[in-house]
């Protein structure tokens, strides 16, 4: 049995924040869910990687069940701050923090409804100015593709493992002819551009097992 003092922790700060009456956002509050957003997307980083440190002695049933816990533990907190405060934007809690918050949203795929709740309100964010188009475009394909359905900005990835690696949008895309458009409105490079470097990296974090199958140099589109 590992050690998860960490969530233990993290709990109770939540529960500190939590138990105060609802109230606007103070400088004091602000600070408080800014240090918390932090300390949670830091272990949500490493629950989201490659096993490394510490946790390379995982057994892959340790390591799933270590990530599964980070993930279901954060967005429990979050949920509650986004019922309490609405979308953590950037008049919210600053640029940085916001990050976090929408970075901890991506990772609760095993609540699909909160994911969608968060969608909706970071779209009149997104107008407002007050948070990040490129981050609304990887949640909203994250969406799309957890109800099994195409994307519009082809942010979110799968590979051909079994024959050249190449980076493919998963499960594809609803409108091909425009999403470089769709993708420019929201900050985002040409897709070709974003496939061929993910493919880069993938080819490069897999480059033995690439070779081995013939694959000397990593399949651009």
């Amino acid at each position: 049995m590992k050690n998860y003092l960490w969530l233990a922790l993290s709990f109770l700060l939540f529960m500190a924040f939590s138990c105060k009456s609802k109230q606007p956002l103070t400088d004091e509050k602000r600070t408080a869910l800014q240090t918390h957003l932090l300390e949670m997307v830091t272990i949500d980083q490493i629950a989201a990687k490659v096993k490394t440190g510490k946790y390379s002695a995982y057994t892959n049933e340790e390591w799933d069940a270590f990530k599964d816990s980070v993930f279901q533990h954060n967005q429990k907190i979050i949920e509650d701050y986004f019922r309490r405060f609405g979308y953590l934007g950037y008049q919210q809690v600053g640029k940085e923090s916001s990050n976090h918050f929408w970075l901890m949203v991506q990772h609760s795929d095993h609540d699909p409804a909160f994911q969608r709740r968060v969608l909706r309100a970071m779209k009149k964010q997104v107008k407002k100015k007050n948070a990040n188009p490129e981050n609304y475009a990887y949640l909203f394909d994250r969406v799309q593709v957890n109800a099994g359905k195409k994307q519009v900005f082809g942010t979110q990835l799968t590979y051909l493992v079994k024959t050249t690696g190449r980076a493919i949008p998963k499960i594809g895309l609803i409108d091909s002819a425009n999403v470089d458009r769709l993708r420019k409105e929201h900050l985002l490079p040409p897709l070709k551009e974003y496939l061929n470097a993910m493919t880069e990296l993938h080819f490069q974090m897999n480059k033995d097992n690439y070779i081995e199958k013939g694959v000397t140099a990593p399949d651009l589109h």
